[in-house]
């Protein structure tokens, strides 16, 4: 990394007093908790000339690492139809647009094709434009759907009429962007959004035709805990109205036929009862833990019996095996599994004459099933790849049991060979003996002799699980001697849903000591060296990464911060932040002091100290909802201010975007070239 005499901008301290629990904080830059301030613009403008000032000399690497990544993809793209009431949909991308062109054709594929949107022509003007909750109505003739042009995650759901082609005056603005037709095609139920917290707590109910100030309000939800949904069952017979914290769920229904009834409740909520609904015929399906079953079981319940003591079990919970997902078929019941890391899928016969599951045999691998809307099929379309394999879509007859490869993922590079590359994995010892898994891939040739450099990544909250799947652009690192690795800690689900309780609340450290404890393995085992170690993570995995920075600074790099939850008790102290009180039985609430305490001793803002740490680079979005700009920001201020190295530290505000960062394909691609670079910079691999 070129060292340079430019200095870094430097953020005024204005000492903010903060009290809880009788103890107070001081926060220096409290203050840039103000968007508006121009004092605040100023801040990020300038982070981010720095930022373009220090890596000017990897621009035209940048460019190239761009059309690098971009080369290897099929810009003329389609994905696999798939039918639903009568129709072919699909989606497909034109050579050189940013934007996927939604289309659709009647009953057969040799019919003409009908584009419902063409998001190219709707993003025109917009810096930033997600369309998103596309949802035809049952006669075929109307599309509602939700637009963000600002990345809030905050949609208007507007109609179009698939005949005329005419999107029609209505807005209903505040929105998640989803909705629910009933099968009246008339009545529309849709998710409005607090305009403060962003929390979607009501359920509405449009009729066409009616003037969107008069829609009947049909559920409100009370518990700044939970957040409320609605959706229609797979067999088109029931509206239904979800409301999920954490830790529980409910649900309300209502006859799809009958818009104007009321919803009637299937299992109000417990407290640590967790479940989710599917309807075939004369009963719902209930996957859920009640009765300690932590890895979930599956029960079933008569439609006109729904309370939970009336629930029989059809699935039995397994100590080793959590049941993730299953999808409902005439003559079919297919279940996803997972066990021991490593996704599984089961097919079971309604009539029970046969019952098996579909074979993969790879070391490290995903798959799961797909968009199976047709009810009345004996076809399976689920999805494979491997950090080595393209992803493949296949169909599988779960009656003959023969499978077609409909599709699989292009990669548009002549040298590339799947059988170049290994992937593999090992198991590292965490701090407190627990066996942590990490899969890797690297390219044939590596030699484990301690100069390779790896980069890390893991995320480990909320039970989400980074599965090990294959990607286009980091064949770029690998190229060029990277060896990737996908840390497998506590606090997502790859080993079951234990592995996210002990990862989570009172025990979080485990995230990170999990963390710490692979990058440690991998330097031991020569995979590495800690001047050639770098780590990544985002959003609740930047938190992560915050962490570490501060714990375990001398085992890295560099290490890259995308989009960081940092300034955890500021946050979770403030319930007029999206999320926040949501996020209650996740972290914890730090207005409890116990958790308070347990909070602020590993929050990365507040335990920033004077140390020496490595290369940092830190990326946010102005308009993110999901982590307010604010916390990246005063982290990097305070970084500066307090660490002794002369190692570079970086701030990039997308001033566009928000959570998930730019929204046409080709935007995505040149933030991940800014990442690359940073990383092969400090590797001196700019020029190869």
């Amino acid at each position: 990394m070129l060292k340079t005499e430019i200095l870094p901008p430097k953020a005024k301290k204005i000492a903010k007093e903060l009290h809880v629990h009788e103890e107070t904080r001081i926060d220096d830059y409290f203050w840039m908790n103000d968007r508006e301030h121009p004092d605040v613009i100023k801040f990020l403008e300038d982070e981010n000339e720095y930022n373009a000032q220090i890596t000017a000399h990897t621009q035209e690497f940048q460019k190239d690492l761009f059309e690098e990544m971009k080369s290897r993809i099929k810009e003329d793209d389609e994905s696999v139809p798939y039918k639903h009431n009568g129709y072919w949909y699909y989606a497909r991308f034109e050579k050189g647009k940013d934007y996927p062109i939604y289309a659709r054709k009647k009953e057969s594929l040799e019919a003409p094709e009908e584009i419902l949107f063409n998001v190219n022509e709707m993003a025109k003007g917009h810096r930033y434009f997600k369309l998103s909750g596309v949802n035809i109505s049952p006669d075929n003739k109307l599309a509602a759907f939700g637009v963000d042009n600002v990345s809030r995650r905050n949609y208007t759901i507007q109609i179009k009429n698939l005949e005329t082609g005419a999107i029609l005056p209505l807005k209903i603005e505040t929105t998640t962007g989803s909705s629910t037709w009933a099968n009246d095609n008339q009545t529309l139920f849709y998710t409005r959004k607090d305009e403060k917290t962003l929390r979607s707590n009501q359920i509405f109910q449009h009729v066409l035709g009616e003037d969107p100030k008069d829609d009947l309000l049909v559920y409100q939800e009370e518990d700044d805990t939970f957040n409320a949904y609605v959706y229609k069952t797979k067999s088109d017979k029931y509206v239904i109205i979800g409301s999920s914290s954490t830790l529980s769920d409910e649900y309300r229904i209502l006859d799809a036929n009958e818009p104007r009834g009321e919803f009637r409740m299937f299992q109000e909520r417990c407290r640590g009862l967790e479940f989710s609904i599917s309807h075939f015929e004369d009963h719902f399906y209930i996957l859920t833990n009640k009765d300690d079953a932590t890895n979930f079981k599956l029960m079933k319940t008569p439609i006109d019996a729904l309370g939970k003591e009336n629930w029989t079990e059809v699935l039995a919970h397994r100590e080793e095996v959590l049941l993730e997902d299953i999808d409902i078929f005439k003559e079919f019941l297919v279940v996803s599994e997972r066990s021991n890391g490593l996704n599984h899928i089961r097919v079971m016969r309604w009539d029970k004459t046969d019952d098996y599951y579909i074979p993969f045999d790879n070391e490290t691998y995903t798959t799961g099933t797909g968009a199976n809307p047709d009810f009345d099929t004996l076809t399976l379309r689920y999805g494979y790849n491997s950090l080595t394999t393209p992803t493949s879509i296949i169909d599988f007859n779960m009656k003959t049991k023969d499978s077609v490869v409909m599709k699989e993922q292009s990669v548009l590079d002549k040298t590339f060979r799947k059988e170049n590359y290994i992937s593999e994995r090992i198991w590292a010892t965490a701090k407190d003996g627990t066996e942590v898994p990490i899969s890797l891939v690297y390219k044939k040739g590596i030699q484990r002799d301690g100069t390779n450099p790896v980069l890390q990544y893991a995320y480990g909250s909320y039970g989400h699980t980074v599965d090990p799947s294959f990607s286009t652009t980091r064949l770029s690192l690998l190229n060029r001697g990277f060896v990737f690795a996908i840390a497998h800690i506590r606090g997502g689900e790859y080993l079951g849903r234990n592995w996210y309780e002990q990862g989570k609340m009172l025990q979080k450290k485990n995230t990170f000591t999990d963390f710490i404890a692979c990058s440690q393995y991998l330097i031991d085992q020569k995979w590495t060296s800690p001047q050639h170690m770098y780590a990544m993570g985002g959003s609740a995995g930047g938190l992560l990464m915050g962490v570490v920075l501060n714990e375990a600074p001398q085992l890295y790099n560099g290490v890259i911060a995308a989009v960081p939850f940092v300034d955890v008790i500021s946050t979770m102290l403030d319930d007029s932040i999206p999320l926040t009180t949501g996020e209650y039985d996740e972290w914890g609430n730090p207005n409890e002091k116990e958790y308070y305490d347990y909070m602020k001793s590993y929050s990365p803002y507040d335990n920033v100290k004077a140390q020496e740490y490595p290369n940092i680079l830190i990326t946010t979005g102005f308009h993110d909802s999901q982590v307010q700009y604010w916390e990246p920001a005063k982290w990097t201020a305070k970084l500066r201010a307090l660490k002794t190295d002369k190692n570079i530290l970086l701030f990039h505000t997308n001033m566009d975007a928000g959570h998930g960062g730019a929204s046409g394909r080709f935007d995505a691609l040149k933030e991940v070239a800014e990442d690359y670079a940073f990383l092969l910079d400090l590797e001196g691999k700019i020029h190869n």
